[in-house]
């Protein structure tokens, strides 16, 4: 019997119904058995490893919904020629460059920094999208055996596109379908069916990727109208949108994730909301890319289900969160909101999450996966259920975890990752960033 109990803490539990106690978290063999006081939990204990976490506040590990593993090594990388000036020109000139030179050796060592920034911000779930045109078949294997070195867990899919012809077309289709063959008995993975963007995928195409996701039973993981060109390319097409496009050729269904939205309507959001899929917030990317912001407030107002994700700007969702919070107020120019739709934002992420691994995510509850987290961080003030995001936002989206535990195995302890050697990953991701970089 593997048990892990964190003692000594202030638990904030999540969930639909979330509570906060004085106490701690029993797991057992990668299940919540008990949240409660520690003079309750104690009673059934014996032989448990015990993390004290010193009064400090405990909570369910993160959610990303949203993640480029294969983006770190552009952390840094000086562009070629003149800086682009619009969206197409930053994939033209930094993003599909970079994938046509990535190897299955680079590949790693870039997700291993990602996934080691995750671990540190107590983000234990994250939900990627890959793409390495240069090394297509195997690509997401690596991935895998990266997240599984950290004790992480992974849904990821490659990015299917026309850009590069119609050989790695044929080879991102299966390669997604390769590994979700792979995953399929892995509690710790889990596959969806990537795609770049209406703009770079023909109608063929589309309605190859409809039916091969629609035989295996894999939502699919796409970007939607991010920017202009992909919402202008589409209405020549004759459609209203991208969005619509997308639905239209079968690639939005249940459970599929549709990423950024920024250009969609609300006659768009309607095809989003019947099909059963997501649309995710990226709003640090979408900043940093000057393209826009998707209404987030209006979507959720008319029942989407939105969630949020980090883009690969960072492994943070947290500081997304907190991103999302600002841009909102900037936005609406009213501080009254985004209260309501942060929190919805995380609930979100927590039912996306659940839904793939097939196991209750996001919560700290009797039955739940043992994914928790101890954060260096010591309420100064009050801490209820009702506040938990002015201390989200104010204060420990800044603190580091100090303890992990992933379904139930103790993978940060004090700050340090367990049975990872940090120096050893910094130095193989600058051997194999040095020579990406004399690549590009």
């Amino acid at each position: 019997m593997n048990q892990i109990w964190i003692r000594n803490g202030l638990v904030w539990t999540g969930g639909d119904e979330p509570r906060v106690l004085s106490g701690g978290v029993l797991c057992q063999n990668g299940i919540i058995e008990a949240v409660g006081p520690d003079s309750e939990l104690s009673k059934t204990t014996q032989g448990a490893e015990v993390i004290d976490a010193g009064g400090r506040l405990i909570t369910p590990g993160f959610i990303n919904a949203h993640m480029h593993l294969y983006s770190t090594f552009a952390r840094g990388l000086p562009p070629k020629g003149l800086p682009p000036e619009n969206f197409v020109e930053i994939l033209e000139q930094l993003w599909w460059p970079l994938d046509r030179v990535l190897t299955l050796e680079n590949l790693e060592p870039s997700a291993e920094v990602a996934l080691l920034d995750a671990l540190r911000a107590g983000v234990t779930t994250i939900i990627d999208h890959h793409a390495s045109n240069g090394a297509i078949e195997g690509s997401l294997d690596v991935l895998a055996r990266a997240a599984a070195k950290f004790g992480l867990r992974l849904s990821t899919c490659y990015e299917v596109s026309d850009r590069d012809g119609q050989e790695k077309m044929t080879a991102g289709i299966r390669e997604n379908l390769r590994f979700a063959r792979a995953a399929k008995d892995d509690p710790m993975l889990a596959a969806m069916f990537g795609l770049h963007a209406s703009f770079t995928l023909s109608d063929d195409t589309l309605g190859a990727c409809a039916t091969a996701g629609r035989e295996n039973d894999l939502p699919f993981h796409v970007h939607v109208a991010e920017a202009a060109p992909d919402a202008e390319d589409a209405r020549r097409r004759g459609y209203e949108g991208a969005l619509t496009r997308l639905h239209t050729r079968g690639v939005i269904t249940g459970k599929s994730l549709a990423i950024h939205c920024v250009r969609t309507s609300p006659e768009e959001w309607k095809l989003l909301k019947k099909a059963g899929a997501y649309a995710i917030h990226n709003p640090q990317s979408n900043m940093n890319n000057a393209v826009g912001t998707a209404p987030v407030k209006e979507m959720i107002a008319a029942g989407l289900r939105v969630g949020i994700g980090t883009d690969g700007m960072e492994a943070d969702v947290r500081e997304e969160l907190r991103a999302a919070f600002l841009l909102g107020h900037h936005l609406t120019g009213d501080p009254r909101t985004m209260w309501a739709e942060v929190d919805s934002l995380l609930r979100t992420n927590r039912h996306i999450a659940s839904g793939l691994f097939g196991t209750r995510l996001g919560e700290l509850k009797k039955g739940a996966a043992a994914d928790v987290v101890v954060y260096n961080y010591r309420p100064p003030t009050a801490f209820e259920p009702g506040n938990f995001l002015g201390h989200l936002l104010f204060g420990f989206c800044r603190s580091p975890a100090r303890d992990v535990v992933v379904a139930g195995r103790t993978r940060l302890l004090s700050g340090q990752p367990v049975d990872i050697d940090t120096a050893e990953v910094a130095a193989r991701a600058q051997e194999e960033a040095r020579k990406l970089w004399n690549r590009f």
